[in-house]
């Protein structure tokens, strides 16, 4: 009796399995397909979805542990196609490739989607991505095994992970989505997804050296438009006006990320807030404050400004990327006791960010 039993339990394991590595259709039965245009066809032996500038997401299925593989078949042009899993409303885990980057160590990207916002400027480097060669005329597999708050990424085939990575978000079961190559359009084939298998190997994500001395955090006051900073002469007015209160922490060791806390992409109006600390210094004195942000930026002490700045994507040459770090300094002119310091942060896409350090904080507080 205990053999038949043994024997049925690995009848039905067999079953289960075999029925977990079964592809899904590609069809709109199982699928939510958004997109200017698409083909379901069959494409060098696959039966695929030929898709243009949009998305498949698949219906009545929640990701929490698992491995998920696919076949997309890449372009040499310019293209971001990736997968979304255990998205919760705007927020996500994702990854994605970048045919046009072939060997650069920027190849693809391991990142969050926060609040709708991929921020890359932040969550950039070794940490995140690898440097790999693609091909333009086969299938390329990709294998995402997921567990808890960890990720590993296998392409084609590959015997041990590309890339290991912390995930982002809390562990919690949600929807999964595919995107394609934008305007140049891709095809993707052979989706499957297997809760029942999750195991780690070699896990051993890359660590990332912190920058020292930052800003540990940061108040926000809500959104508002940019263009109500424009002139300074409003400035006083536009800041008495704001709601205050909540507070974001830095990241990586690099900034701070604001849209852990606001809604960029909402039907409210507005790009940018007042990111605040405040100063308390033991005598009038001048000191250096280093500072990094993502995409503009408006500094105010004491309610005046000293300085304007842009550091969106190729807003210094067509190669910058816009990524984050102390790459501007102003000397601040502070007042015993008090002050306010204030960084009005203005977003387009690519990373809603600020970090700063005093590179002396002697004889100051910062709070």
């Amino acid at each position: 009796m205990m053999k038949r039993l043994c024997s049925i339990g690995i009848m039905l394991s067999s079953i289960t399995f075999g029925l977990a590595q079964k592809a899904i259709p590609l069809d709109t039965v199982h699928w939510d397909i958004n997109a200017k245009s698409y083909v379901l066809e069959n494409f060098k032996g696959q039966e695929a979805i030929y898709l243009k500038d949009g998305e498949i997401a698949l219906k009545d299925v929640l990701f929490l542990n698992g491995t998920i593989e696919y076949d997309i078949f890449l372009k040499k042009a310019p293209a971001f196609p990736g997968i979304y899993f255990r998205i919760n409303d705007s927020d996500a885990e994702h990854f994605y490739l970048r045919p046009h980057q072939s060997g650069n160590p920027d190849a693809n990207q391991a990142i969050p989607s926060t609040k709708g916002i991929t921020p890359w400027q932040l969550y950039f480097g070794p940490r995140y991505s690898f440097p790999y060669e693609y091909t333009y005329d086969d299938w390329t597999h990709v294998k995402i095994v997921v567990d808890g708050n960890r990720a590993q990424v296998y392409l084609n085939h590959a015997k041990r992970p590309n890339l290991s990575w912390n995930l982002f978000h809390e562990a919690k079961e949600g929807g999964i989505r595919l995107t394609g190559g934008g305007a140049k359009a891709l095809h993707i084939a052979n989706i499957t997804i297997n809760k029942e298998d999750y195991e780690i190997k070699d896990f051993k994500p890359i660590e990332r050296k912190p920058i020292e001395g930052l800003v540990p955090q940061w108040e926000l006051s809500d959104k508002f438009e940019e263009k109500l900073i424009k002139e300074h002469t409003g400035l006083k007015t536009v800041i008495n006006s704001r709601t205050w209160g909540k507070k974001i922490n830095v990241e990586e060791g690099t900034a701070a990320n604001i849209s852990r806390q606001v809604q960029l992409y909402d039907d409210g109006p507005g790009n940018t807030v007042f990111a605040k600390i405040t100063v308390t210094s033991d005598k009038d004195q001048t000191k250096l404050f280093e500072f990094g942000y993502s995409d503009r930026a408006v500094v105010i002490l004491n309610e005046q400004p000293i300085y304007r700045g842009t550091n969106r994507f190729r807003s210094r040459d067509y190669r910058y990327l816009g990524t984050v770090g102390l790459f501007d300094a102003v000397y601040l002119d502070l007042k015993k006791g008090k002050n306010t310091l204030l960084v009005a942060v203005s977003e387009d896409f690519g990373g809603w960010l600020v970090t700063g350090r005093f590179s002396d904080p002697s004889g100051i507080k910062i709070r």
